[in-house]
């Protein structure tokens, strides 16, 4: 423990002022949390003025969010904490040294999974924002998802020389991984427990006096910077892994003609004292930011150790690494659904897919929002299009503008007629409550097909109903009822 660090802060007294850089699904909820909290005077959002987002730095200063997904109250929130001028959007970083403590929610993603290097360029940049404006006794904080050992290694090295000042003992040092989902980001940050980890105990102190404030249901975690690192990574680690084992067991039950979600039934009911059965749903695959990132950036973790620190078999391969494959591979899956579905519709069953006319469903990755960063359709359009087929997306909540990454071609629209009108294969790829109520004499109306087909990634419409209008059904995990003849319903055993 650092006896100096510990005098700054006490003649530096409370935080009162913070400072969030990066105004994303992390950043804009969590700046809006802080400046409602009465423990806080001000806040500050700091935001790039760049092509690509400097549009946030005036929605946001009017109260406005900027994300279009469903977010129950951050709307109001921000409207509520920017009127009483709590909280304030800047592109101005010198703002950095009026404040106590600052956070940094910047994406960290992988430009080629294969290499496990991370892109931390746009981290890097915040960093150096945040260090040359720091002040002695300012708490610095990575939210983003990095690398074990980033904190102790990587940020704590730019922090010191773009301030002059030591860490541990001039100013205090942190990682408290957000651990939020898109669609719930006010509650997880209110309610999930918090994982706190300094590079010392004054820092983990004073980074539980930061995030305490804002917790309703969720307690402080304490442990190291690393320890932290690792907790978040391997969470989502964990969670790919479980998407992954569901995925498997779909196409297993695929393969041998049953149904998954009967299965999985079967599997849940069995309960009792140290019995833990949870199966996830399978689906077209895993997007996001976190899962389709976070096992990349344990695995390095533990690479960078250097050869011999890990005792593990030397001809297995990682059961993580493995999980992602597995998960990446569920949009070709979902092609090849498409493919066997076109052939039994009358196609050239040697390349059904050429000149065939695609509605793809879904852009987001996760049902009820906007977010597309990382969407599993992504490949699904581009293999189609190599393949002959021409694709038409609909999404009725992603706004094209803004969306991230949309390969060459690739036209979203929130006309579903349109896009529905003349098409040979419907394919699902997002849960949104539109696709849920889709009728399928009206899609087959406008289809015009004897019979078009309906391949579901999602599970979300009735197998029975669409093939008894005539379409040809595929869907994840239902060998069930793949292939049966279009116009036909069939009973359970």
């Amino acid at each position: 423990m650092s006896g100096n660090l510990q005098r700054i802060l006490e003649g530096r007294g409370p935080i009162r002022t913070v400072g969030v850089i990066g105004m994303g699904y992390v950043g804009i909820p969590a700046a809006a949390l802080f400046a409602d909290a009465t423990a806080f005077k001000v806040v500050y959002g700091f935001q790039r003025d760049s092509k690509s987002s400097g549009y946030k730095i005036a929605m946001l200063s009017a109260g406005e969010s900027p994300l279009k997904g469903e977010e129950p109250g951050l709307e109001a929130l921000l409207s509520k904490v920017t009127a009483a001028g709590k909280f304030r959007c800047t592109a101005d970083f010198s703002r950095i040294a009026e404040c106590d403590a600052v956070t940094l929610a910047i994406q960290t993603p992988f430009a080629n999974p294969k290499d496990l290097i991370p892109d931390f360029t746009p981290l890097v940049e915040g960093l150096r924002n945040a260090g040359r404006f720091l002040t002695p006794g300012t708490l610095v904080v990575l939210e983003s998802t990095v690398t074990p050992g980033t904190t102790t290694g990587m940020a704590r090295k730019i922090l010191e020389e773009e301030s002059g000042l030591v860490a541990g003992e001039d100013f205090c040092l942190a990682h408290a991984p957000e651990r939020v989902m898109v669609g719930r980001l006010l509650q997880n940050i209110r309610e999930h427990d918090r994982i706190v980890g300094g590079i010392d105990d004054v820092s983990t102190g004073r980074a539980c006096e930061l995030y305490g404030p804002v917790l309703t249901k969720g307690t402080l975690i304490p442990m190291s910077a690393t320890a932290a690192e690792v907790t978040k990574t391997a969470e989502n680690t964990f969670r790919d892994l479980q998407i992954a084992a569901a995925n498997q067991l779909a196409l297993y039950c695929e393969a041998m003609g049953i149904n998954f979600y009967d299965v999985r039934a079967g599997i849940d009911s069995l309960k009792g004292e140290g019995i833990t059965r949870a199966i996830l749903w399978p689906g077209a695959g895993v997007g996001g930011h976190c899962l389709t990132k976070d096992t990349y950036h344990l695995e390095r973790g533990v690479g960078e150790l250097g050869p011999g620190a890990l005792d593990w078999p030397d001809d297995l391969a990682s059961l993580y690494l493995t999980s992602r494959r597995i998960n990446d591979f569920m949009p070709t899956h979902m092609l090849h659904l498409t493919a066997s579905a076109l052939a039994q519709a009358g196609k050239d069953t040697k390349a059904p897919l050429k000149g065939a006319t695609i509605a793809l469903l879904g852009w987001a990755f996760l049902n009820d929002s906007d977010d597309a960063r990382n969407t599993p359709s992504a490949p699904f359009f581009e293999a189609a299009c190599a393949a002959g087929a021409t694709v038409r997306i609909h999404d009725p909540w992603v706004d094209p503008a803004t969306a991230p990454d949309i390969p060459a071609g690739a036209d979203i629209t929130r006309d579903l007629n349109a896009v529905l009108t003349g098409a040979d294969a419907v394919v699902v790829f997002a849960g949104h409550r539109e696709y849920r109520a889709l009728r399928p004499a009206e899609v087959k109306a406008l289809c015009g097909g004897d019979h078009p087909a309906i391949v579901d990634g999602r599970n979300v419409v009735e197998p029975d109903a669409w093939t008894g209008q005539g379409f040809v059904y595929r869907g994840i995990g239902r060998g069930d009822k793949n292939g049966q003849r279009p116009g036909t319903r069939t009973n359970p055993v």
